[in-house]
């Protein structure tokens, strides 16, 4: 099975890098999105090793990742990963993720912090996220451990059956929403998460349930 990851990146100098060299050897391709950065993300994740592809205007990371996720179509991914650039993730959990979809027990995997391996969440997230995940479960019905992973896992067939139309904070929940309600089969597996930078404001959570509330508007 041919194996692409994707990772959306804006202003991700500091990591890429790093982030791009330690996926590369466990997928069969590394697609860097880069959402219109104004630092180097786009020269680095080139020189790294990754494909890159460049936004002309920052749409942000929902779309980062559609557009990645149609080059991965193209590029005749069976599965595609969806990776972060801050370095909070571990490359060696792709395994992790890709493995029940390997192993036909799976359609979608979703990586979850509260699972077994217990990430060390910091006082401020632990106290945005617990709450913000229980909500979120709530208002969409779903039933997830973690619903803002942006650590996941699917089929070329989940792929082209939707689409990330989310641009802003709540593409999470969206693809959560539109693949709980569908007929895939989907799993958990524990991902270990590793915090570098410990703000986080209690806006960024405001911000995903506006986008979310204003998503669902019509529907």
């Amino acid at each position: 099975m041919k194996i692409i990851c994707v990772i959306p990146a804006w202003n991700e100098a500091k990591h890429i890098v790093q982030v791009v060299e330690k996926v590369k050897n466990k997928v069969d391709q590394v697609i860097v999105v880069d959402d219109h950065s104004t630092d180097d993300t786009y020269r680095l994740a080139q020189e790294a090793g990754a494909l890159a592809l460049r936004h002309p205007i920052n749409r942000g990371q929902g779309a980062a990742l559609q557009t990645g996720t149609d080059q991965a179509l193209k590029m005749g991914a069976d599965i595609i990963v969806h990776f972060d650039a801050d370095d909070q993730f571990s490359a060696e959990e792709i395994k992790d993720i890709t493995a029940p979809i390997i192993n036909n027990e799976a359609d979608i995997v979703f990586g979850s912090r509260f699972l077994e391996k217990k990430s060390a969440l910091p006082y401020s997230k632990k106290y945005i996220i617990l709450p913000l995940g229980r909500l979120i479960n709530h208002l969409l019905g779903a039933h997830t451990s973690d619903p803002q992973s942006g650590f996941r896992a699917y089929t070329k067939e989940v792929a082209n059956s939707f689409r990330i139309e989310n641009n802003g904070m709540a593409h999470c929940s969206e693809i959560l929403i539109k693949l709980s309600h569908s007929h895939w089969r989907i799993k958990e597996v524990p991902i270990t998460v590793t915090y570098h930078e410990y703000g986080q404001k209690f806006s960024g959570g405001f911000r995903i349930l506006k986008d979310l509330f204003i998503s669902q508007i019509g529907k």
